[in-house]
């Protein structure tokens, strides 16, 4: 969901597709994105029953996705710090999170607490993230939104694309009530999504991603959190004296993908809700697409195909934790598309994209 919402630690990132920076961007557009997961809604049923809250029945809204709001608003508008921990496979990473909202601004700082050290400090939009180990500063504008945010859109578009469905039985999560939320895909071109959400302050507490077969793709969780008590200022500045730190600044500029000759048929169901030209390692320029439903993304890298380059790898599909990617050549152009999405509806998208050269440059 999202482009979110979750700090991965870098040192971990596998490099097996064009450049190790490009896994960075991976990192900040699409796992960060809150495609995350939770279990069965049944099994955590009986799990709430067994912890003693079977008599908190949860009355469901008038309208389903009136609780995807709530959650939404909750993450931008209440107070709050706590640890969270994300899963993948056999990496389980834990982060420390302090937010505020002052009734205008947003604060937030996320300290990633395994393996090296990243700070993620955010004023609204714009993040600050200070690598001490390679004491680096870069600074970026958040696209989406990141554990316990939620949605890239508004609520009432989900529908299109997903059942959304409150369970009636509550469960807990680091101490708190939480309420159910089933959101069920309606076709193979995304993930479902199981989601709980405190029964008092609606904030996001646990979320997981699930495969068609039912299988948890990824989960994120409160192991700890306090809502709505005073949060010091400490928490909110970065623990690191960056004085004379290298600031990197994410530098981006608009791009009209399909003025430059690219026909991209978007899956059903997603739209554009970026096209922009970056830079990356060396100074190279990759134009990025990304597209969404509202919770899942897609995100698309076109770079100039060189030949006497090696890194355009993996030909075809691949998986990097639970991102699936697809690299093709089109064109003289290399292709990476990716996104925590099923691999078929990946490649379905890689193999139909087509570049036709615009008639001023021919």
């Amino acid at each position: 969901m999202g482009a979110v919402a979750l700090p991965v630690n870098r040192s971990r990132a596998p490099v097996r597709f064009a450049a190790a920076a490009r896994v960075v961007v991976v990192v900040l557009s699409t796992v960060l994105s809150v495609s995350l997961p939770l279990v069965a809604a049944d099994a955590l049923a009986q799990s709430g029953a067994s912890a003693g809250v079977n008599d908190q029945r949860v009355d469901a809204p008038a309208h389903a996705s009136d609780v995807l709001r709530l959650i939404q608003r909750a993450a931008h508008k209440l107070d709050y710090i706590g640890v969270f921990a994300y899963q993948q496979g056999e990496l389980i990473e834990s982060s420390q999170i302090a937010h505020v909202f002052d009734g205008k601004d947003e604060k937030e700082r996320i300290e990633v607490l395994d393996g090296e050290p990243i700070e993620y400090l955010r004023a609204n939009e714009d993040v600050r993230i200070v690598a001490p180990l390679q004491k680096i500063v870069t600074n970026e504008l958040q696209r989406g939104d990141r554990f316990p945010g939620l949605l890239l859109s508004d609520a009432s578009a989900i529908g299109a694309n997903y059942d959304v469905r409150v369970v009636p039985e509550p469960y807990r999560v680091a101490g708190h009530v939480c309420q159910l939320i089933q959101i069920v895909p309606h076709d193979a071109h995304r993930y479902g999504y199981r989601l709980c959400a405190d029964l008092a302050t609606h904030l996001l507490l646990k979320a997981q991603t699930v495969g068609d077969d039912g299988s948890i793709v990824n989960q994120v969780a409160f192991t700890q959190v306090s809502i709505g008590g005073p949060v010091a200022e400490n928490l909110l500045t970065s623990i690191w004296s960056t004085q004379g730190w290298p600031v990197i600044e994410s530098m981006q500029q608009p791009v009209d993908l399909s003025g430059l000759g690219w026909r991209i048929a978007a899956p059903p169901g997603y739209i554009s809700t970026l096209q922009v030209s970056r830079k990356f390692a060396h100074d190279k320029p990759v134009n990025q697409l990304v597209l969404s439903d509202g919770l899942a993304t897609i995100s698309i890298f076109i770079e100039p195909y060189l030949n006497d380059r090696s890194e355009y790898q993996p030909l075809g599909a691949a998986r990097i934790g639970s991102v699936n990617v697809y690299g093709i050549k089109v064109a003289n152009f290399w292709l990476t598309v990716l996104g925590e999405v099923p691999a078929g509806t990946l490649e379905q998208l890689a193999r139909s994209i087509q570049f036709v050269q615009p008639a001023a440059t021919k």
